[in-house]
């Protein structure tokens, strides 16, 4: 697929949703690679601020971006309408910080760039297919978002407010068509639960009930709406929609919140192949999951890892004896560098005193695949053992071994490096991963792996 920008200049007006101020945006084509940036009209400085996950500042209630000290401020709506119409390439010139909030979805964005027409470039699309699991999580709110590999882009969306008035919705969006007629609709909303959500709505200068659906958890007097500015002929508001009329899905919220990540994953500036599964996703954890993925385009990017092997490794031989039932001559790791919970990095120095050097290749010594293999494993079973409290109490058996390849031979002095990623995340004891062995520059072997975690029964 190539690249597309707009064929003809367009131009939308409206105000800032929290500051509420007057706004204009010009929106230009642009060339091949420049990708979707801003030019603040109103500032001297004529600096360019991409959209970029590497200038997101605050993210309370929106996406906001900051360069210099220039501020562009709630972009998601907007970057979820290009990410839909398959936008790569645009100059937004823009009179204030903020975007204009229009209807509180997506939808006048999209009518506008529908408007401009698409033009189609000379350079190929950017895309990043997701290769191993990610998980991000706000342990405040019990919040999370976990990303896996998946041979098309879909999202598994769920929130869940505690609400009375806002019930828990789910929805899985995996056909980017229908963008426009299933998500780009849904309003944002706000809930009202107490006074002090009422002081927030005073804040919100450009909020109105046209643009956001005001959902009441408890009931609220006239003299209460009165202050924040919310007219209406009834004396009392009991709990429930102030506006329902605006809605337009049963289950909007749930639709505006994959809105949101949409947008605030387009931050890439190219397109995701991956499955996305949401719990109570904010803009905050949005762009927890942004940054991960940006760090996993970066390795990949940069290719062959680069560890430095005279820093004290996180594990030695000894603790890993603590973790492993393995033992000389079948122990064949020496150190584990690096531990996450969806990574592990361990160490195998090949030494010619090994004993299956004595009869494997005695002239012209090799280390047996099947070695590099079983080495392998046993730094993923690290990685596995480390999903539980007790891990001296439980061990790991390979139930498959898929993809293997051998690229290059390994000889006595080597160093093995072993880098092993989660491709699922562990559940019901099941742990699949994709691991890689690197000695210095070179890719030397790579397996998919799956180990089931039992508890030791001796």
């Amino acid at each position: 697929m190539l690249q597309k920008t707009i064929k003809k200049s367009v131009q939308i007006s409206g105000f800032g949703l929290h500051n509420g101020e007057s706004v204009t945006m010009k929106i230009k084509p642009a060339k091949e690679n420049s990708g979707i940036y801003f030019i603040r009209t109103d500032s001297k400085k004529n600096l360019i601020i991409e959209a970029s996950i590497k200038n997101v500042s605050k993210t309370y209630r929106a996406t906001n971006l900051k360069k210099n000290n220039i501020e562009i401020k709630t972009t998601e709506h907007f970057l979820a309408a290009c990410w839909s119409l398959c936008i790569d390439n645009l100059e937004i010139e823009i009179d204030n910080e903020e975007l204009p909030i229009l209807d509180g979805s997506s939808k006048s964005f999209m009518k506008i760039l529908k408007e401009a027409g698409e033009k189609e470039q000379k350079e190929n699309k950017k895309t990043f297919k997701i290769k191993n699991y990610i998980k991000v999580i706000d342990e405040k709110t019990g919040a999370y978002i976990e990303c896996v590999p998946s041979n098309k882009f879909e999202i598994h969306t769920t929130i869940d407010y505690d609400s009375s008035v806002i019930k828990k919705q789910k929805i899985v969006f995996n056909e980017p068509e229908k963008f426009e007629k299933e998500i780009a609709k849904a309003k944002t909303f706000f809930i009202v639960r107490n006074s002090k959500n009422l002081k927030e709505i005073k804040k919100i200068k450009g909020g109105n009930l046209k643009n956001a659906i005001v959902f009441i958890e408890n009931s609220i007097s006239k003299k209460e709406l009165a202050d924040v500015e919310i007219n209406t002929n009834k004396k009392r508001l009991e709990k429930g929609i102030i506006n329902p009329e605006i809605i337009s899905f049963e289950d909007e919220c749930v639709r505006h919140k994959t809105l949101d990540i949409i947008g605030d994953i387009y931050l890439l500036q190219q397109r995701i192949i991956g499955k996305i599964i949401a719990y109570k996703p904010g803009h905050s954890i949005n762009l927890k999951l942004t940054l991960e993925i940006q760090k996993n385009m970066e390795q990949e990017k940069n290719g062959i890892p680069n560890y430095d092997l005279n820093k004290k490794p996180l594990m030695d031989l000894e603790k890993i004896k603590q973790i492993l039932p393995h033992r000389d001559p079948f122990l064949l790791i020496d150190e584990i560098r690096e531990l996450e919970y969806n990574y592990v990095v361990g160490i195998k120095y090949v030494r010619k005193e090994e004993d299956y050097f004595r009869g494997h290749f005695p002239d012209e010594p090799v280390m047996p695949g099947v070695l590099q293999i079983e080495a392998m494993a046993q730094t993923g079973g690290i990685l596995a053992l480390n999903t539980v409290p007790d891990p001296e109490n439980y061990l790991t058996y390979f139930m498959k071994i898929d993809n293997v390849k051998f690229k290059q031979k390994v000889v006595p002095s080597d160093i093995l490096i072993f880098e092993l990623k989660l491709l699922s995340p562990i559940r019901r004891g099941i742990c699949h991963m994709h691991g890689k062995a690197y000695v210095k520059d070179n890719l030397v072997m790579e397996a998919e792996l799956m180990a089931k975690i039992a508890k030791n029964d001796k």
